[in-house]
């Protein structure tokens, strides 16, 4: 009897062992088979600057081929686009950078994962775009050859680009190409963020970050919207600010805002610079933070921190009266129509900073990079 309880002690260990053994044999296997693919889907990542085919009608454009600096922008000649049923081919005269360009052009790890691994599997840039309609697919029905338009294009930093009829609404006669071209993402981004703080006439909004293309838009929704207004800024676009109608301006240099003794109803925060305690000492008991950018383009030391402590703030928000939201801008027909209306009534102005040659995107998005853009970075096309 004895001799049969030590077997049995004997064989536990005896099975534990094997299946310890068995499971890091499948582990390591798997870890190979991982490697092995991602070594593979690595190398085979490629784009159609590899493959080398004669221009029918040759256009030109910005190409990259690579991820890397703005150095990696080339003005080259492609293939002009034909649109399809649904769409319509515009001759772009101005388009402009927006936030996520830099990334697309970098190509950081976490986001290679979508845009290709090792070199980008598309080479174009540019979203926002104005122009005007030169052919249109059999399926359009709002728009003709010679219309004057803008919203959105992938890619727009071209000659000639197509877009969807949806993503399209004629241009106000009073707004220019270089106005108009500059709008879509950054407008969609403030508009659609200050919706989600539900703001009411009268309310005390802040917004912070109030000159860039996100900022400078959302002050002027904002007012549009009954509010009254402040915008936290630095020194010399203290003047900026005031100018598209800010009740109030905070120089982020001479004062922190959260350590103020005014509420907001409404916090547009476009730089996530402030802890999420800070953030609510300066709330009303309901007030909202809308959490809509982490300040300027391009990558800097604290960029990874700021988004990490946008997802931290809204986990936390669960857990009391006051709301911090994040949200994904989307392209809306609609959302750009109430655009278009704000420019032609002349309650929204776009900012632009500066402009640029489309042989000039390399430099302008080295200067879009540096983060300090007083409104839109826009590129024209001859």
């Amino acid at each position: 009897m004895e001799g049969a309880n030590q077997q049995r002690l004997l064989v536990k260990p005896m099975k534990l062992k094997r299946v310890l053994k068995w499971s890091i044999r499948v582990i390591l296997v798997a870890l190979i088979l991982g490697f092995l693919v991602g070594f593979i889907a690595y190398w085979r990542s490629t784009n159609d600057c590899d493959r080398k085919t004669a221009l029918v009608n040759p256009m030109k454009a910005i190409r990259f081929c690579e991820y890397g600096s703005p150095d990696v922008l080339k003005f080259e000649d492609v293939e002009k686009p034909a649109p399809n049923d649904d769409q319509v081919l515009i001759r772009v005269y101005a388009a402009s950078l927006n936030f996520i360009d830099p990334g697309v052009m970098r190509g950081p790890w976490p986001l290679r994962l979508m845009s290709g691994l090792r070199k980008p599997e598309k080479t174009r840039l540019g979203n926002d775009v104005a122009g005007q309609v030169e052919a249109v697919g059999k399926n359009v029905t709002l728009f003709k050859a010679g219309d004057e338009v803008f919203g959105v294009a992938r890619p727009s930093l071209a000659e000639y680009a197509c877009a969807r009829e949806r993503a399209l609404v004629m241009k106000p006669a009073n707004v220019t190409f270089e106005q108009a071209g500059s709008v879509a993402w950054a407008g969609f981004t403030a508009l659609q963020g200050l919706r989600r703080g539900n703001i009411q006439p009268g309310q005390k909004v802040l917004i912070n970050g109030a000159t860039g293309g996100v900022g400078t838009f959302a002050v002027q929704i904002a007012k549009s919207l009954g509010a009254e207004v402040t915008g936290v800024c630095s020194t010399g676009k203290v003047d900026l600010v005031r100018s598209i109608g800010a009740d109030h301006v905070i120089d982020y240099t001479k004062e922190d805002f959260t350590k103020g003794d005014q509420r907001y109803d409404v916090i547009f925060d476009n730089v996530q610079n402030h802890s999420f305690s800070d953030r609510r000492r300066v709330l009303t008991p309901n007030g909202i933070c809308v959490l809509a950018g982490i300040g300027g383009a391009g990558l800097h030391p604290e960029t990874w921190g700021r988004i990490v402590g946008g997802f931290k703030a809204d986990l936390l928000s669960l857990f009391v009266r006051q709301k911090f939201v994040r949200y994904v801008t989307k392209l809306d027909k609609e959302d750009l129509k109430v655009l278009s209306d704000l420019m032609q009534t002349g309650k929204m102005t776009p900012v632009i900073d500066r402009t640029y040659k489309l042989s000039e995107t390399a430099e302008a998005m080295r200067y879009f990079e540096e983060g300090h853009a007083r409104g839109k970075v826009v590129i024209t096309i001859e």
